[in-house]
């Protein structure tokens, strides 16, 4: 199959690296410089260890990235996702598409499959959310990873989970793509959580209760949102929750860590060198919770935590002085 991977990032290199030993790779980044420094490096900066395979080509635009691509990953942050769907829209192409990336759009609160569907509009392809746990190094460097690729489409979901699928690579289909899309974004403001618990100190125990409390906050909310209770106990669900709550690549625990430890938001990201797609997700989270008047207090003491002053640990005392209530 013919791939067309728009984004260079760690994640978009870790794709292309694992698919290019299967598949004809054309990888675009939006980024000039970048491009030439991969042409002439062969390496990201965002995923030095390990280095595109030579059968990965670079292209200077989506037009041309997505010439002869049979299927076309967007791998960007949620932000650039809606300036690279139209650009792809822009060249006429009908060809299918996946995202992978991982939150809700800043400047509208939507999803990533709404995202997509206003930016190709009607009569486009088929498309579909590829997400799971996985961390960038760990696909690059072949380790054995699990996905899910969600489509309404199930043919399509079908189709490409088996032609990506490959022996370190294991692609599963569904077509509970909201399901999905929240287990994806909201894990991220629930590894922030553990990670601050975690910076406190505040040992295994409350890290296992974050997570398992976590778990419920994000069934809540995708359940009232239209996903089905079972995604969640699946690898988009429990699976992406427990590996970044307790990964040490995880970005965004990384965020609670800094936070717990008392740095100062503005100290912490500057020194990750990625996105952390938690911190931005979470005050739209948030707002959706509101506004469909689902509990979720982990989400709201974030929040409070990254954008009120309210102090780590005064967050951790907040949440532990809740009254007891049935565990639902």
């Amino acid at each position: 199959m013919r791939l067309a991977v728009l984004g260079a990032g760690a994640w978009g290199a870790a794709l292309a690296i694992s698919f290019a030993a299967h598949h004809r790779v054309v990888l675009w980044t939006r980024d000039a410089a970048q491009r030439n420094a991969l042409r002439a490096t062969r390496t990201s900066r965002y995923l030095p260890q390990v280095p595109l395979p030579a059968g990965v080509e670079l292209a200077d635009t989506v037009a041309e990235a997505i010439r002869e691509a049979e299927l076309v990953l967007v791998v960007t942050p949620t932000g650039g996702l809606r300036e690279t769907a139209t650009a792809v829209a822009a060249t006429g192409r009908r060809v299918p598409l996946l995202w992978a990336c991982k939150g809700f759009e800043s400047a509208t609160n939507s999803l990533p499959h709404e995202v997509v569907a206003a930016a190709l509009g009607a009569g486009a392809a088929p498309v579909g959310a590829l997400s799971g746990p996985s961390f960038a190094l760990e696909v690059a460097r072949g380790l054995p990873t699990a996905l899910t690729l969600a489509s309404a489409d199930v043919p399509f979901a079908r189709d490409t989970a088996r032609a990506l699928h490959h022996s370190r690579l294991r692609v599963y289909y569904a077509d509970d793509v909201i399901g999905v899309e929240v287990g994806a974004a909201v894990k991220n403001v629930m590894a922030i959580a553990t990670g601050i618990s975690d910076g406190l100190g505040l040992g295994l125990n409350a890290r296992a209760a974050l997570v398992t409390r976590g778990l419920a906050e994000i069934t809540r909310l995708g359940v009232a949102m239209g996903g089905e209770h079972d995604t969640f106990m699946g690898l988009t669900g429990m699976g992406d929750l427990i590996l970044t709550c307790t990964g040490d690549l995880s970005r965004n625990r990384k965020v609670g860590l800094g936070l717990g430890a008392g740095q100062p938001l503005e100290t912490v990201l500057g020194s990750l060198g990625h996105v952390a797609e938690g911190v931005h997700t979470a005050r739209e989270v948030d707002l959706r919770a509101r506004s469909l008047g689902v509990d979720m207090p982990i989400t709201r003491a974030v929040c409070a935590v990254l954008f009120e002053g309210l102090s780590a640990r005064a967050a951790v005392e907040q949440l532990l002085a809740r009254d007891p209530k049935p565990e639902n």
